[in-house]
């Protein structure tokens, strides 16, 4: 098995592209995901105060989901039972309508009282502060999310690419067909190709503010 972890936040619209996207490109591909051990971490750039309280870098709602995804993974721990959760929730903060996030239980045929009861009643909490305590002990430490990590190596700025680093990590003898495809899946790009850097909220607040106010002023000056 390949281990593949996702370090991320709620409401960074990336970490939400890259469920919906990219990570949910896993679960088309049976044969691909036998050969994976997914493992989520809703923390993400969050900071701990005093009396273990913690602020979210997109505010009280994103502590909310965060929290929410944290204990939907703890009631329901197969993958093949959280995974469809987080991803309605993510989709929603993909379509800019997370406030609607309830609706999933209904979508998926959930009992929303264990969830509820979880987030309402500080266990939810708790879940977050070991989620914390993992994420900042990631060595390399992360720098911004989606943090992608295969078998321990982090991918940076090439996560969207993880599957090619999946198969180069197996070992196993039956490889997966999606292994084989030559075009997509290779990690040696031409300088001339070079897809550009994809976006990432930064775990310094004040950097990833100023990029994103570069990144807009190029967009205008490009109008």
């Amino acid at each position: 098995m390949v281990s593949l972890a996702l370090y991320y936040e709620s409401l960074c619209p990336y970490s939400a592209n890259f469920i919906v996207n990219y990570l949910d490109k896993l679960f088309e591909d049976d044969e691909l995901l036998s050969i994976v051990d997914l493992y989520l971490s809703p923390w993400g750039n969050a900071k701990i105060r005093g009396n273990d309280t913690f602020v979210c870098q997109h505010g009280p709602y994103e502590c909310l989901l965060n929290t929410v995804e944290a204990c939907a993974i703890h009631a329901w721990p197969k993958l093949e039972d959280h995974f469809p959760f987080v991803y309605c929730v993510e989709r929603l903060v993909y379509e800019r309508k997370y406030p609607e996030w309830e609706s999933c239980f209904e979508e998926l045929g959930l009992d929303p009282k264990t969830i509820s009861e979880c987030y309402t009643g500080g266990y939810g909490d708790e879940l977050e502060l070991e989620y914390a305590a993992e994420t900042n002990a990631l060595q390399p430490p992360h720098k911004y999310v989606p943090w992608v990590v295969v078998d321990g190596q982090p991918l940076y700025e090439d996560y969207e690419d993880f599957i090619t680093y999946i198969c180069k990590a197996y070992k196993g003898t039956a490889t997966p067909e999606a292994c084989s495809k030559p075009s997509g899946y290779s990690i040696q790009r031409s300088k001339a190709k070079a897809k550009p850097i994809p976006p990432v909220c930064y775990r310094d607040t004040i950097i990833s503010t100023l990029l994103e106010k570069i990144k807009s002023e190029i967009s205008l000056w490009m109008q």
